[in-house]
């Protein structure tokens, strides 16, 4: 279970990374004026709006892979194991406590207080 949230952790890490990347990469739509004017985008590598498309469709290739592993994260951390069956296919149960009859008589009488450790006895005034 700790290596599948290792390997999650270090996946979101990287998507996260590789989305800001490609959003600082992206153009703004007022850089789309230059390219009317001959700016040369239309040649490179993906043509003149070639590499619009593909940076917006990998950034959100890479947007729903953080937040799928932002899911799988939660859902693994509030998991809860239920406690093994044991060998014999019992619960384990506590300890029973002991009886009130096995309790001596003079240990159940409540005890007075002295005066000197009554509450309030030492404060100075």
């Amino acid at each position: 279970m700790l290596y599948l949230k290792t390997l999650i952790i270090v996946v979101q890490l990287l998507s996260a990374l590789g989305v800001i990347g490609l959003v600082l990469l992206q153009h703004g739509k007022g850089a789309d004026m230059g390219a009317a004017f001959g700016s040369g985008a239309s040649g490179s590598l993906f043509g003149a709006t070639g590499s619009a498309n593909f940076l917006s469709r990998t950034t959100g290739v890479l947007a729903t892979i953080f937040f799928v592993t932002t899911l799988a994260l939660t859902y693994l951390g509030s998991y809860k194991s239920k406690p093994s069956a044991g060998v014999l296919g019992e619960v384990p149960t506590a300890p029973v406590a002991a009886s009130a009859a096995s309790i001596p008589a003079a240990a159940s009488l409540p005890v007075a207080a002295s005066p000197a450790s009554a509450p309030g006895q030492n404060v100075p005034k």
